[in-house]
Order: C-alpha cells, then sequence, then structure tokens
C-alpha cells in the first residue's frame, strides 16, 4: 500500500512539472507568427463585393485590428495606405502605424480586408 501511495506521489508530481513546459511551448508558437512593420507591403483580400470595391479608393488609410481569440474582443492594432487594385480579389497596401500579423482585419466602413504578407 505505502509503495503504490508513492508511485501516485512520484506521477502526480512530474505531471505538475510537466504542466509549465507545455505552456511555454504554446506561447514561442506564438511568438513565432510572422509580423509585419511600418513600411511592408500587404495585400488586402476581400471577396470581390462590390460594397468593397466601391468603398475603398487608392490612398485610404484604413485601420486595422486584431480579434482576441478568446474575448473576440477587436483592438486597434495599425493602419494601411492602399496602393492599388490588384484584380477582383485584392487590394495593395502598405502598412503606415503599427505591426500587423497575418488574419488581422482592415476594416472600412460595411468592407472588412483580411490582411496577407505582399508575394
Amino acid at each position: 500500500m505505502k509503495r503504490i501511495i508513492n508511485i501516485l506521489t512520484l506521477l502526480s508530481l512530474s505531471a505538475i512539472l510537466a504542466l509549465p513546459v507545455v505552456s511555454q511551448a504554446a506561447e514561442k508558437k506564438a511568438n513565432n507568427e510572422i509580423v509585419m512593420k511600418m513600411g511592408s507591403k500587404v495585400h488586402l483580400f476581400h471577396s470581390s463585393n462590390i460594397e468593397a470595391q466601391k468603398e475603398i479608393a487608392v490612398n485610404d488609410v484604413l485601420p486595422v485590428y486584431r480579434t482576441n481569440g478568446k474575448t473576440h474582443q477587436e483592438t486597434e492594432v495599425g493602419a494601411v495606405k492602399v496602393l492599388s487594385f490588384m484584380g477582383k480579389h485584392y487590394f495593395e497596401a502598405q502598412i503606415v502605424k503599427g505591426e500587423v500579423k497575418i488574419g488581422d482585419i482592415a476594416k472600412k466602413a460595411d468592407a472588412s480586408l483580411l490582411v496577407q504578407p505582399a508575394k
């Protein structure tokens, strides 16, 4: 009986000690996301709806928002300036403020555009 209690105690301690290692690995993965800084060119993807094409013009400066995964709250993280129209699904833009990550959303009125790195 004493041996079983010792084994369970050791297993419990090893599990408790392993938890910080797992959380640190998740934090490192989040820190390795691609961050684009001021001056970088990006592509703004839209679903080719007419509103996005009508509302957004060259030289418009659009705020960029990031959504918190847990609370779904949007926070402004930067701004982009629209440089040109690239076909029916993309605008080319340049980051003029903040640091932007892949998947952030640029918005103007009812139009929302997904930020992606320029190739």
